[in-house]
């Protein structure tokens, strides 16, 4: 067994240890889970289970009665995408990711670490025009037109429509930063 695999194999529900209940027998280390128990492990519906797998995030194998069957290693799958949508990456870049990673593998902390290098200049633009949405929000949209009597004031003869369609003072503003 690959040692990179041992850790995640001794992961328990953590419903299981703080609701007082007595814990589900583990099941052996080798077996495959089912949905029902991904779903319970990763705290992520079987709806999303679903459709992580019809956009090609996570894959399960199925059974002679055509039942759902993921490797345990899944959860440290499902696990990295919902940090990864947590910090606002859109599904196409979380998929981009794990295609990226040497014949499908789950990611290490490593891949994290090298990942979020990459991903962080976008979060760092994100982050400015959030910033600039919160320091100019009562004022000018951004002169899209939102406002015709600001706009007569801030936007005289619509100067800024020449510089295209959309918020004009609003893209000027997130491309300085």
């Amino acid at each position: 067994m690959d040692a990179s695999l041992e850790p995640q194999l001794m992961l328990r529900s953590i419903q299981q240890t703080t609701t007082g209940s007595s814990p589900m027998p583990a099941a052996p280390a080798h077996r495959p889970l089912t949905i029902g128990e991904l779903s319970e492990r990763s705290g992520v519906s079987p709806s999303a289970l679903h459709f992580y797998e019809r956009n090609g995030l996570i894959e399960a194998e199925r059974t002679a009665g055509n039942q759902r069957r993921y490797r345990r290693d899944t959860l440290r799958r499902v696990a990295f995408i919902k940090t990864s949508q947590r910090v606002g990456l859109p599904l196409k870049d979380i998929r981009e990711a794990l295609d990226s990673l040497p014949e499908g593998r789950t990611p290490t902390k490593r891949d994290w670490s090298k990942l979020s290098l990459r991903w962080g200049e976008e979060l760092d633009q994100r982050i400015a025009a959030l910033q600039h949405l919160r320091n100019d929000l009562d004022g000018c949209i951004g002169c899209g037109c939102l406002s015709l009597k600001s706009c007569t004031l801030q936007n005289p003869s619509d100067e800024l429509g020449a510089s295209g369609a959309g918020a004009q003072r609003w893209n000027q503003a997130t491309e300085q930063h």
